[in-house]
């Protein structure tokens, strides 16, 4: 109706309008309609009026009415405190008289529905197709109904498991789709769809109700047995319990043979009698595995006239079966008899007495070609040799040198195909092998069956994607420099995070710190900002940042399962190992300023040291090696997989399942949770100075509240911001600032950590007066090395904020690929956007004295 239902009752009053939206008897049904006044007899004897406001009114196809949904519980409990109002009948259905007698007067009906009315089965079959139901975006592909409705056609009764397995399509969701849109049936009302194994897929309604009654009409072949014996040699029967198999048949005399070996003689008139009085009856029926094949082969013969006709007359003899009689019958006696003979025939011979009623009359008659063959063998030769080749002849002119050859043959012209059956022929062999041969394969490339099967040529790490993913680093094979001084700043490093299963990178990071857990955070950051999800299953080496608490606590808070590598193994991080030599040679090793000279050290002179070539900065090599991890590398053909990344990927999740519930929102919440926290991840407030997080306290007007003053709450830092943190106050995440704000505002944690490790490295001596420490951070900034230690790393964090940019950018944009459309220009414009927010010099002597040690636990 495309309107809006509301409804107060998860229980009873949602499930009833599902069923009223998939209930083709009902034509419109309305909310809340307005009240109307009932008038009843109270439990004191006082007369009682009131208007009364009814849950729903529905209009059938031959009735309308209003209904009122109660639970069971309820029910009971209002019969017993209004017995007037509410009754229940004999045959268990609930009634309210005088609603009821109001509802007369306008010629409508009113009936209560309780939860025990409800079809469970069909009520979680609507909740688990409601997406599809909602959508109005019309996704269907010609090609992939055609090929699920061929799946299906070819094998009724397929379960959705089996279906599933075979259709292989891109993914599960279009069975499903298809299952909402009912162009495949399924029986919602008695099967699960979470239950595939169970579930029984049909290509129409029609289809599966004939199978539903193939399968009641089913014989229990351990309980019923024919009740003809067929007096030839070998046939088995029982007598008094045994078995026997009938040997001699004479004209007198009958010879049994029991299952022991011994012989028993007896009268034919005797061996009839006994047959008469039941004491005799043929064996319990064994079918053998052909009749599957036999039943198979009716059951695709027959066309949807025939499964319409044998419903009908099983429907017409189903009272016989039952052992009732017929009411009003419009079908003759003669022909009810034929129709129960054909169904006996068949249940004995099939154990389906459905079989019988199936006439498959369309594929009576000669079904054999009508040309001889000689006339046939000929055409096939002009199509081949003449039609189907690069030359492109038209059908006409293949024709009329056809009809020449059946002359000069000596075939009477009477005798000679016309151009109809001609053309007819031609279209037989129409298809992919047919424009193949005319046009080329590119030409015929669009009617070239898809390739379902992905082949498998090595064992793979894991069964789908997403199941187990690799992260390792690698210390780049390239100089950089620095886009705002030119310095050169060395080699970079780069973490992967790869798909085990289809070699697929789902995300890398680049960086000039050395490996730690700040690598781990971002990559895990891109992986769902690229996929919105993690793998099950995070594999990675020993290295002390996959060991960190912080690292552990990240997985197991989205359910990730992480298990190290054996050490000194290096063939178990083979995903990894690979991928890195990978990147050098089809990337890095083409690039100005990669290091492969460093290798042959005594031949490296001035003009090829990789330092003086440098030319690269970390932002503008990040975006190209995303350009190659996500587009080049995963489009290209893998020698493990015989196919690119991308392809093994998309098999995968196609016949997989997209598995959407595991899906991470990429927002703040996320972005904080990956932050890292403190040793035992909570914090006591402070109430004048508010939280402490490694020496630095942090603040927010929040914490002036008294009832969180002196709790413990949770905590996270910005490992590239110390100047902020974040804290959880009553259910959301609240930013806090830093005291040295001014002084850590957009410095990194890997900044702070250097400069408080040459302060304790040089004021180790904690014994020392306060004006003899001051006296040596005095001398400690006046030297070269600190400005030389602090700068670098300040260039170096400089640089990646440029990283963090592209991902930022990346994160807004729809599809990744947009920004990988470079200016020739890039590299100066980084350097002028950098130059207008490049940071200032650190003023050690303004540090706190209290700051803890920055080390990545």
């Amino acid at each position: 109706m495309g309107k809006t239902i509301q409804f107060e009752s998860h229980k009873v009053e949602l499930p009833f309008i599902y069923s009223l939206e998939h209930d083709e008897d009902v034509l419109e049904f309305y909310d809340q309609p307005p009240a109307f006044k009932i008038n009843y007899q109270g439990s004191s004897g006082r007369n009682l009026g009131f208007f009364y406001t009814p849950d729903f009114f529905v209009i059938r196809t031959n009735s309308a009415g209003w209904v009122e949904c109660k639970t069971l519980s309820e029910l009971k409990s209002l019969i017993v405190k209004h017995p007037h109002r509410y009754s229940r009948g004999e045959d268990g259905q609930w009634h309210s008289p005088p609603a009821s007698e109001q509802a007369v007067q306008f010629g409508f009906d009113f009936y209560i529905q309780s939860d025990n009315q409800i079809n469970w089965i069909l009520y979680r079959n609507i909740t688990f197709l409601e997406d599809y139901y909602r959508t109005n975006v019309n996704t269907d592909n010609a090609n992939r109904t055609q090929l699920i409705r061929a799946i299906v056609q070819e094998q009724p009764g397929i379960t959705l498991w089996e279906l599933l397995y075979k259709a292989d399509l891109k993914n599960a969701d279009e069975i499903y789709e298809l299952i909402a849109t009912e162009k495949i049936y399924v029986d919602l009302k008695s099967t699960l769809l979470v239950e595939p194994e169970r579930c029984r897929v049909f290509c129409d309604q029609l289809s599966g109700a004939a199978y539903n009654l193939m399968v009641s009409s089913q014989t229990s072949t351990d309980k019923i047995s024919s009740p003809v014996i067929n007096l030839i040699p070998n046939t088995p029967i029982n007598w008094d319990g045994k078995s026997y198999n009938l040997v001699q048949i004479g004209d007198t005399e009958i010879t049994l043979r029991a299952t022991e070996g011994n012989f028993i003689d007896l009268p034919l008139s005797e061996f009839e009698s006994k047959i008469r009085q039941g004491k005799i009856t043929a064996s319990l029926l064994q079918h053998s595995n052909c009749n599957d094949d036999k039943i198979k082969s009716i059951l695709l013969k027959a066309s949807s006239k025939d499964l319409e006709d044998a419903n009908r007359r099983y429907k017409s003899i189903e009272p016989i079966l039952a052992g009732q009689a017929i009411e009003n019958p419009t079908i003759s006696e003669r022909t009810l008899r034929d129709w129960l003979a054909k169904y006996r025939q068949a249940q004995q011979n099939f154990g389906y007495g459905y079989i019988g009623l199936l006439s498959c009359s369309n594929k009576k008659g000669n079904r054999n070609r009508k040309l001889p063959q000689v006339t046939l063998e000929l055409i096939e030769k002009f199509i081949t040799q003449a039609y189907e080749t690069h030359k492109q002849k038209r059908k006409y002119e293949v024709y009329g040198a056809f009809s020449n050859a059946c002359v000069n043959a000596g075939i009477p012209p009477d005798q000679i195909p016309s151009y109809k059956t001609f053309i007819n022929e031609i279209k037989r062999r129409s298809g992919w092998e047919q424009t193949k041969a005319r046009e080329g394969h590119r030409a015929a490339y669009p009617q070239k069956a898809f390739y379902w099967e992905l082949e498998q040529t090595t064992p793979r790490h894991g069964d789908r994607p997403f199941e187990i993913g690799h992260i390792d680093h690698t210390k780049l094979d390239i100089e950089l420099r620095c886009s705002l001084t030119g310095q050169v700043l060395g080699r970079p490093w780069a973490t992967f995070l790869v798909d085990a299963y289809s070699r697929s990178i789902l995300a890398v990071y680049l960086t000039f710190d050395s490996p730690s857990y700040r690598s781990c955070m971002m990559v895990l950051r891109i992986c769902v900002m690229r996929h919105s999800r993690l793998p099950q299953i995070i594999v990675t080496d020993n290295g002390k940042e996959f060991h960190s608490n912080y690292f552990e606590s990240l997985l197991a808070l989205f359910e990730c399962t992480l298990k190290h590598r054996p050490p000194a193994a290096s063939r178990f991080s083979g995903v990894c190992e690979r991928l890195f030599g990978t990147a050098n040679t089809q990337l890095l090793y083409n690039l100005a300023g990669n290091t492969q000279i460093t290798k042959k050290i005594r031949l490296m002179t001035k003009s090829v040291n990789p330092k003086n070539l440098a030319v690269w900065t970390l932002g503008l090599l990040y975006l190209y090696l995303c350009e190659w991890a996500y587009s080049e590398y995963d489009t290209t053909e893998h020698p493990a997989l015989a196919i690119s990344p991308k392809q093994a990927f998309t098999s995968g999740i196609s016949q997989y399942g997209s598995r959407a519930h595991r899906l991470i929102p990429n927002d703040e919440t996320w972005r904080i949770l990956t932050l890292p926290t403190t040793q035992s991840g909570k914090v006591k407030v402070h109430p004048a100075k508010g939280i402490q997080i490694r020496g630095i306290h942090y603040w927010n007007s929040v914490f002036r509240d008294p009832l969180i003053q002196k709790t413990d709450v949770e905590a996270r830092y910005d490992p590239f911001d110390v100047g902020i943190a974040y804290a959880y106050i009553r259910g959301q995440w609240v930013k806090c600032i830093s005291e040295y704000y001014a002084i850590f505002k957009g410095r990194s944690e890997k900044e702070i950590w250097l400069a408080t490790a040459e302060l304790q490295k040089r004021n180790s001596n904690h014994d020392k007066q306060l004006t003899v420490r001051a006296k040596k951070l005095a001398e400690f900034l006046s030297t070269a090395e600190a400005e030389e230690v602090l700068l670098t790393q300040s260039l170096r964090d400089a640089q990646g904020k440029e990283v963090f940019q592209v991902i930022d950018e990346v994160r807004q944009k729809e599809s990744f690929l947009e920004q990988l459309n470079f200016p020739s220009n890039t590299t100066e414009e980084i350097n002028n956007n950098n130059l207008e927010s490049s940071p200032s010099s650190l003023d050690i002597t303004k540090l706190p004295q209290n700051l803890q040690s920055f080390d990545s636990y």
